[in-house]
C-alpha cells in the first residue's frame, strides 16, 4: 500500500504534541487529519476512512481507552495505535487487550512510531494479498500464443494499453476468453505485483453485487452480520475486471460512474469516504452502444470504462488456431483427470476441426474434458462423442463436410423466405410470424442477402 494511500487521524488534546506528529509523518509521506478529543475522532471516522487511528491515552473528556473501546464498537477493522507520556505496562496490556495494534511512548524515538505503522502497513498488504488469493482459485488457462493475424494484432494492443492505467473494454461472444486477456493485461501492467479481482455482474441480483463491490458494514441490510470489504477495495493498487457490465441495471451504473470518476466509494450502511486506487478492466459480449440507444446502458459510463476498446474474434474466425487448442486442452484434461489417451479417432478430430463452437473456447475446453472421460483403452472414438451420434451432419458438393452454422444459416433463410412468401412481404407482419423484432427480420434479410 503506498504511503499517499495511508491515512492516519491523530487524536491528541495537546495542540503542540499533535502538530510535531503530523509533520513527522508528512515528512514521511502519509496523510493524515488531526482533532483534539474522541468525539470529534468519532465524527471524522463517520465521514473518512483512516487505515489508522493514532490515539493519546490521557485527554480531556472520554481517555484514549474509552475511545479504543468505541471504535472498536462501531468500526471493528479500525486499526488504533495508543501513545502516551505515561507509559506503563500496565496500561499497553490493557490498551492492546482491548483491541490495540501497538503502544507507544512518547518519549521515546519517533521511529519506534514509525516502525509499527510500517508493520501495520505489511499486515494489511498481506490480508489484501491472501484475500485475492482466495479468489483466484483458476490459473489462466488458455495458449497466448495463435497462428491467427488478427489475434496477434489485438495482443499487441493489450500489451501496449497494459502499459498505462487507462480503462479497457473487451468484448466479444461469450467463451471467447475475456478474461483471459483481463489477465494477461494485468500481468503486463505495472499492477502486475498485486492482485486481480474479478467480478460477474450478471451473477448477482442488483443489491447483492452492489454490496460485492462497495462492502457493507454490519446491520446494513438483513443478513449483513459483520462488516465486509467490497471488490472496490480488495483491488487496491491492483486491477479490478468487471465481466459482463452490459448486465448491470441503470441504477448500479449510477454509482459505478461516480465511483469511477472520484475514484472514491462508500460502504453501504455508511457515510464514511473510502479512497481507493484500482486498474479498471471491462468486458461485455452484448452491444453497448444499441443498448444506448434503447436507453439501457448510459453513455457517459460507456465512455469512461472504453477508452481503448478490444475486440476478441470468436474461435470459428480463427480455426487455424484449433490443433494447438485441442493438443492443449487434451493435455491438461489428462493431467487434471489422470487418465491416459494416445489418440483420437479421425472421424471425431474431423468433427472437431469442422465445428463452429457456438460456445467459443469454452465449449471446446468442456467438449475435450468430457471426451476424455467418456474414452476407454487410451482412444477417443465417435462412439464417446455425442455431437457425432446425435446431430446431422451434411456432405457439401466437395465431400467436405458442412459447418452446424452453415446448416442453421441454410434452414433459417428458407424459414424466413416462407414467412415473408406467406405474409405477402410485409415486413411486419413477417416479424410477428417469427417472434422477432422488425430490426431483426431487416438484419437477418441483410445477413443472408435477401432482397
Amino acid at each position: 500500500m503506498k504511503k499517499d494511500h495511508f491515512k492516519i487521524l491523530i487524536v491528541d488534546d495537546e495542540q503542540e504534541y499533535r502538530e510535531v506528529l503530523h509533520l513527522i509523518l508528512k515528512s514521511k509521506g502519509f496523510k493524515t487529519d488531526m482533532v483534539s478529543g474522541a468525539d470529534e475522532a468519532m465524527e471524522a471516522l463517520a465521514k473518512n476512512s483512516y487505515q489508522l487511528v493514532l490515539s493519546d491515552l490521557i485527554m480531556k473528556g472520554k481517555s484514549g481507552i474509552e475511545l479504543l473501546e468505541e471504535i472498536k464498537e462501531t468500526y471493528p477493522e479500525q486499526e488504533v495505535i495508543i501513545f502516551t507520556g505515561y507509559g506503563s505496562v500496565k496500561n499497553a496490556v490493557d490498551a492492546i487487550r482491548k483491541g490495540a495494534f501497538s503502544y507507544f511512548i512518547k518519549s521515546h524515538d519517533p521511529e519506534e512510531l514509525l516502525m509499527e505503522i510500517n508493520k501495520l502497513m505489511r499486515v494489511e498488504e498481506l490480508k489484501q494479498e491472501n484475500a485475492i488469493l482466495k479468489e483466484q482459485q483458476s490459473p489462466v488457462e488458455f495458449l497466448l500464443t495463435t497462428q491467427s493475424e488478427a489475434l496477434r494484432k489485438i495482443i499487441k494492443i493489450a500489451e501496449k494499453a497494459a502499459g498505462s492505467n487507462i480503462n479497457i473494454l473487451i468484448l466479444g461472444e461469450s467463451g471467447v476468453g475475456k478474461e483471459v486477456f483481463a489477465r494477461y493485461i494485468h500481468q503486463c501492467s505495472k499492477r502486475a505485483h498485486k492482485g486481480f479481482v474479478p467480478v460477474n455482474c450478471h451473477a448477482f441480483s442488483e443489491s447483492l453485487l452492489e454490496s460485492e463491490l462497495f462492502g457493507h458494514e454490519k446491520g446494513a441490510f438483513t443478513g449483513a452480520l459483520e462488516t465486509r470489504q467490497g471488490r472496490f477495495e480488495a483491488a487496491e493498487d491492483g486491477t479490478l475486471f468487471l465481466d459482463e457490465i452490459g448486465e448491470t441495471s441503470l441504477s448500479t451504473q449510477v454509482k459505478l460512474l461516480r465511483s469511477l470518476e472520484n475514484k472514491r466509494i462508500e460502504r453501504l450502511g455508511s457515510n464514511r469516504i473510502i479512497d481507493v486506487d484500482f486498474r479498471l478492466i471491462c468486458a461485455t459480449n452484448r452491444n453497448l452502444k444499441e443498448m444506448i440507444l434503447q436507453g439501457e446502458f448510459r453513455e457517459d459510463l460507456f465512455y469512461r470504462i472504453s477508452t481503448i476498446a478490444i475486440e476478441i474474434p470468436p474461435l470459428r474466425k480463427r480455426k487455424e488456431d484449433l490443433p494447438q487448442l485441442i493438443d492443449f486442452f487434451l493435455e491438461k484434461s489428462c493431467a487434471d483427470l489422470k487418465k491416459d489417451v494416445a489418440r483420437i479417432d479421425d472421424d471425431v478430430m474431423r468433427f472437431l476441426l469442422k465445428y463452429d463452437y457456438p460456445g467459443n473456447v469454452r465449449e471446446l475446453k468442456n467438449l475435450i474434458e468430457r471426451l476424455v472421460v467418456l474414452s476407454d483403452g487410451g482412444v477417443i472414438t465417435k462412439e464417446d462423442m455425442p455431437e457425432l451420434s446425435n446431430i446431422p451432419i451434411i456432405e457439401g458438393d466437395s465431400g467436405e463436410l458442412k459447418t452446424l452454422k452453415e446448416i442453421r444459416a441454410e434452414a433459417e433463410k428458407k424459414h424466413i423466405m416462407k414467412a415473408l412468401d406467406h405474409c405477402e412481404d410485409n415486413l411486419t407482419q413477417t416479424a410477428e410470424k417469427l417472434g422477432i423484432s422488425r430490426r431483426q427480420l431487416f438484419n437477418k434479410m441483410t445477413e443472408y442477402e435477401m432482397k
